[in-house]
């Protein structure tokens, strides 16, 4: 959470939809200059002379329940620190889509039942011993 006059300053940048919309997703009131969009909509941020080191760099997600996987590698890559022109400004990375690329966006479905689960394909070295039982006379 930031201070009261950070939080009044960033309010009067940013007008008071955005501000109201980023503390109910973000819980905090950031101003920075918008660096681009990627394909589904998500919006990059950057303020590099206010904000503390490593906490420059946001998205603001198109929608609310928007996981971490809908950001695309470049971006990814961009937001956490690893490259440092954005992919609007690298020249390998403005191509959008590589070979390797899905078209479309595929969920990530950890705890879901469509979760991928291992099972074994090797026969058991050890059989379960079933008891026969011969009638009493």
């Amino acid at each position: 959470m930031s201070t009261t006059t950070r939080t009044l300053r960033n309010l009067r940048r940013v007008g008071i939809k955005d501000a109201l919309h980023q503390m109910q997703h973000i819980g905090d009131t950031k101003a920075g200059a918008l660096i681009g969009t990627d394909r589904y909509g998500n919006k990059f941020f950057e303020n590099l002379e206010e904000e503390l080191p490593l906490r420059t760099r946001w998205v603001d997600y198109k929608d609310y329940e928007t996981d971490a996987s809908h950001i695309e590698p470049g971006w990814h890559a961009w937001i956490s620190y690893m490259v440092d022109k954005p992919p609007t400004q690298d020249p390998i990375l403005k191509t959008q889509v590589r070979p390797w690329e899905l078209p479309t966006h595929r969920p990530n479905l950890t705890f879901s039942r469509a979760a991928f689960k291992t099972y074994s394909t090797t026969k058991p070295k050890l059989t379960a011993w079933t008891p026969t039982v011969a009638s009493r006379t």
